[in-house]
């Protein structure tokens, strides 16, 4: 998301990250949601109204990566094709560091204003995001509202999915970015866990565990 791009380190909340090597950014003028550590590696996210994300260093060509996540408590169904009524309770955004083959001059100075704003936080070139939100009737992939065609969405669980469950979820990162952009997939640079419950100002109450980069 252009918005995530232009977003700066949060401060002044009772984040508890120590140790995760995670690091917390806001969504330009939301209000940020708080990230704490929940066991060994899990996360838990919580708010009201609330938008941030958190996201740390990854290397390496694609492959497959795992996680479960549940979710306690989060927005109701909204359309996530839509800009500025796509919430969401819970999404995985997987950065690579290069862009997709379709990206225009339009897309790079857009994304070389985002940099700029973005500080020393190297910003992806291109994203793929997997989201726990929506109608369950938008399309298996389509480009970010925000992003354009420098992110592809595709959603794994809708809004009305089973609250109070782990969910387990397996995703082929070379396969998704092939079928999303086409052409080879660059390197690994980040991934990113984040919340948008801003347009509803609604509640969440969600966990994601167990993070890893796998062989497929």
């Amino acid at each position: 998301m252009l918005a995530a791009m232009t977003s700066l380190p949060g401060l002044g909340r009772a984040d508890d990250l120590s140790g995760t090597g995670w690091t917390h950014a806001e969504y330009s003028g939301l209000r940020p949601a708080r990230f704490s550590r929940q066991g060994e590696q899990g996360l838990r996210i919580e708010g009201e109204g609330t938008g941030s994300f958190v996201w740390r260093r990854a290397q390496g060509v694609p492959t497959c990566l795992t996680w479960r996540w549940r979710v306690d408590m989060g927005p109701p169904p909204t359309d996530l094709t839509r800009r500025g009524g796509d919430d969401r309770a819970i999404s995985v955004a997987v950065g690579f560091a290069g862009f997709p083959p379709g990206a225009g001059v339009w897309q790079r100075a857009q994304h070389a204003i985002a940099q700029g704003a973005a500080g020393g936080h190297i910003l992806p070139r291109s994203v793929l995001i997997y989201a726990w939100g929506g109608t369950g009737s938008e399309p298996a992939r389509f480009y970010s509202p925000w992003m354009g065609p420098l992110g592809k969405v595709r959603p794994l669980r809708h809004a009305r999915s089973e609250t109070g469950r782990w969910f387990e979820e397996r995703v082929d990162l070379d396969a998704d970015w092939r079928a999303a952009f086409g052409g080879d997939p660059p390197h690994l640079q980040e991934i990113a866990i984040g919340t948008d419950v801003d347009d509803t100002r609604t509640r969440v109450d969600a966990q994601i565990d167990r993070i890893r980069l796998t062989a497929c």
